[in-house]
């Protein structure tokens, strides 16, 4: 026996009503209970208060935005000179007019992190700029990010383009290309050459800084994140890349004018964008030109990469607190809150001894041993405690189907053995960190940095500790407790799929006369 039923669909209230109606103990019972909701229009709701984006670009953008920054045009292409030719460093470095005048009388730089000296007031003003900036792109969520990206994450790109077309065809390019790509094979069995390339990834991709994940998490639950995963990684990578030429082939340019051999002329860090390139420019015909589209680039580039990660701490504490901050404008004053810390943390950096700051934070907070730290644990808990199975099958519940089975290898092993070499050989060959390979820091110095690369850090152990000195029974009662995951993580998608659902290819629908879907007619059969 067969029996029809029909199942209005859309959004509006007579359909919700009716879907209601539909539903165990709903009021078209006999029972005359009153009305279920749907546990899916919730959902519905809750996704619309969090936001979304409006389309598969915004999404692409920004992320786009985060992984492909200021590393990707000073850090890459130097760690590659360094690991290459960089041999010959320090070996001819001469006291030349320009980078005298730019440290001193240009960016007033101190001589040491011991001589704070006075705070900068057009950088502070220029800080501010950017800090104003950043909380007007963020404030709507995904509704003002999403517009923005079009332009801040494009405009990059077609700079970059513009000048490495520019760079490849000036005189000397090649032999800065050259040096750029010449490999030294020697220099893999030397332990600093992999810990550069695991602290580069890591510093380039975003990855364990939340970033990513909090973009992700504003996407529909059935993306297709391993094909998103795939394609930005190829993404990111060629953008580093092809940055290596366009500044490479400049920097072959200056030392072909001058002269003198390429490794004299490269800086490292942020001294490769705003010295070494910028003295570049200034030999090519329309200097001014170039140096306006070179330091436009940089600016949207720290842009992307500033308010990514804001919004990633935003939605973080958000979604931690929803009730707190899901109201009125405690969002947009959240985020006006960080702005302002953030601003008056940075000044200090802003000083004239603020650059030596700038490279403690940059070597031992912002990525190196903290992120390689993190990372381990985060394949323990997802491949071991979670499970990577279990993981796998919440990746084919969103996006249909299982991906290639070495990748649940790399979680469980391959990932946290390389990133445990990685820190362990960091950790045997430390040397101590000099401002452009020349400075050294005081004792309290190495000090300050070490206890910014221990804050973070320390934040798991400590965790975990509380975590076990809080649960109740003995030791190994507490560990199976805490390493057993949640059962109430549900299926929304594919895996997830209840007895009452069915898909539209083994119904029939009924359409109205705008072609729209009316109502599905479900084909019960009863035994």
């Amino acid at each position: 026996m067969t029996a029809e039923k029909a199942l209005p669909l859309g959004n509006g209230k007579a359909a919700e009503e009716a879907r209601e109606s539909e539903a165990p103990g709903g009021s078209g019972s006999s029972g005359g209970a009153a009305p279920a909701r749907d546990p899916r229009d919730k959902r519905d709701k809750a996704v619309h208060e969090r936001g979304h984006w409006n389309n598969k670009v915004e999404f692409v953008l920004s992320v786009a935005g985060e992984i492909i920054g200021l590393g990707n045009v000073w850090r890459f292409p130097y760690l590659c000179y360094k690991n290459g030719g960089g041999e010959v460093i320090g070996r001819r470095r001469g006291v030349t007019l320009h980078p005298t005048f730019c440290r001193r009388r240009v960016l007033a730089i101190s001589d040491g992190i011991e001589h704070i000296g006075n705070l900068r007031w057009e950088l502070a003003l220029c800080l501010l700029a950017a800090w104003t900036i950043c909380y007007f792109c963020i404030w709507k969520g995904t509704k003002s990010t999403g517009k923005v990206v079009y332009v801040t994450a494009t405009f990059p790109y077609i700079m970059l383009l513009i000048l490495l077309i520019r760079g490849v065809t000036l005189p000397g390019a090649s032999e800065g290309i050259k040096f750029y790509l010449y490999p030294d094979l020697s220099r893999l069995s030397d332990p600093q050459v992999w810990v550069d390339a695991g602290t580069q990834i890591f510093f380039s991709y975003a990855i364990c800084l939340g970033c990513l994940t909090a973009l992700g998490s504003y996407n529909n639950y059935n993306n297709n994140c391993y094909r998103d995963c795939i394609m930005l990684c190829c993404l990111n990578s060629g953008t580093s890349f092809v940055a290596g030429f366009a500044i490479f082939s400049v920097l072959g340019f200056m030392a072909y004018e001058q002269g003198v051999p390429i490794a004299e002329v490269a800086e490292s860090g942020p001294g490769l964008a705003f010295i070494a390139y910028p003295k570049a420019v200034t030999m090519m015909p329309l200097s001014p030109l170039w140096a306006t589209l070179f330091f436009m680039m940089l600016i949207f580039l720290g842009l992307d990469s500033q308010f990514v990660c804001v919004e990633s701490l935003v939605t973080a504490v958000v979604d931690m607190y929803p009730k707190v901050f899901r109201r009125g404008y405690r969002r947009e004053l959240l985020i006006l809150a960080l702005s302002v810390i953030s601003y008056f943390l940075g000044l200090v950096m802003l000083t004239e001894g603020g650059m030596y700051i700038f490279q403690l934070f940059d070597s031992y907070a912002a990525s190196g041993m903290c992120l390689l730290f993190v990372a381990i644990f985060e394949c323990i808990c997802i491949g071991w405690v979670y499970g990577s199975n279990r993981f796998y099958d919440n990746i084919e519940d969103m996006i249909g189907y299982r991906p290639p089975s070495l990748i649940k290898w790399c979680w469980k092993i391959v990932t946290p053995g390389i990133c445990a070499g990685i820190f362990i050989f960091f950790l045997v060959k430390y040397k101590p960190l000099k401002y452009n390979n020349v400075y050294t820091y005081p004792a309290w110095g190495y000090g300050i940095g070490w206890l910014m690369a221990l804050s973070s850090m320390l934040c798991i152990p400590l965790w975990i500790c509380i975590k076990v000195w809080k649960t109740q029974g003995t030791l190994p009662e507490k560990l199976q407790k805490l390493t057993t995951p949640s059962t109430d993580l549900k299926m929304r998608g594919k895996l997830g799929v209840s007895p009452r659902m069915v898909t539209v290819n083994d119904c029939d629908a009924k359409l109205k006369s705008d072609g729209t879907i009316a109502a599905i007619t479900e084909k019960e059969t009863h035994f």
